[in-house]
């Protein structure tokens, strides 16, 4: 009886110490987590406490309705920021349908032909592509062509920095949902269009719309394309085929000055656009949430 149960104990051992193993290992890998997420958290806090000490002292109601001026003639940010919004949500409306289709077709139709892998690499390639270069592209298609600088050329520029993220995004949250989803749809007669849009993109709207804002957050603060592209402007100007102002091009020039109301216009530029990206994401979130409610 002795010699019976000596391998059942010796199993037991094993898995008790086995158990005790797991139980370690999930426990360190939970305190590098939890560690690993207070450090971010803390740098993210400083980022923000920054901009906050510095920049919230310069909001006041010229910044909103005056135009950029020389130093000391109490100027603000007005045209920056009207320059930003258009030329940013012209971005989006030319990057996110184009990265939204291709996402589409690289998930759902291309998959691996050799069509849908050359797509796909040329993507990953502008993902990683510095922005510089990109603005250089344009000048040279479009700015060196035209003879002027203008808010389309960065409209431009900044849409193919757009379009790789919700490229990527969109593939990846399509090939999440599950096949059954489709088979179902298909099974009931539906098409493969109908499919798609009504199935797959509303299973996955919330990566969708994720992608979407990553985009807006990479374009809203670039700089390097828009020197090369729309250059800046320091007077009021709404037309998308002259130079535009934009608040990264404004914190640029500002935040090299010697002039201190300057500097502080630089400091308000970067937390008004740290706040425009935190209150989109916020805003969306909240909308995708309840949608899936």
């Amino acid at each position: 009886m002795t010699s019976s149960s000596s391998p059942s104990l010796m199993r037991a051992d094993r898995s008790a110490a086995l158990l005790l193993r797991r139980r370690m290992m999930d426990r360190l890998a939970t305190a590098l987590s939890w560690l690993a997420m207070i450090v971010v958290v803390c740098m993210l806090g400083s980022i923000l406490w920054s901009l906050l000490s510095n920049g919230v002292g310069g909001l006041s109601l010229h910044l909103f309705t005056r135009s950029m001026a020389p130093p000391g003639q109490d100027g603000g940010l007005a045209n920056a920021i009207v320059g930003s919004i258009l030329q940013t949500g012209l971005a989006i409306l030319l990057g996110a349908p184009a990265g939204l289709l291709t996402g589409i077709y690289l998930a759902e139709y291309g998959r691996t032909s050799p069509l849908a892998q050359a797509v796909r690499f040329v993507s990953d390639m502008l993902l990683s592509a510095p922005s510089i270069l990109v603005g250089l592209f344009i000048y040279m298609v479009l700015v060196a062509t035209l003879g002027h600088f203008s808010g389309l050329a960065g409209a431009v520029a900044l849409a193919i920095l757009a379009m790789p993220i919700v490229v990527r995004t969109t593939e990846d949250m399509l090939r999440l949902v599950p096949v059954a989803m489709r088979e179902a749809a298909i099974a009931l007669g539906a098409p493969k269009w109908r499919v798609i849009l009504f199935i797959c993109l509303r299973a996955a709207r919330g990566g969708v719309m994720t992608g979407i804002l990553l985009a807006v957050a990479r374009v809203a603060g670039e700089t390097a394309p828009l020197l090369f592209t729309s250059l800046g402007n320091s007077e009021w100007s709404l037309d998308m085929g002259r130079p535009m102002a934009s608040l990264p091009v404004a914190i640029y020039q500002y935040a090299g000055s010697a002039y201190q109301d300057w500097m502080q216009q630089a400091w308000t530029g970067a937390l008004l656009v740290t706040v425009g990206v935190l209150i989109i994401n916020i805003v969306v979130r909240v909308g995708t949430r309840g949608g899936r409610t």
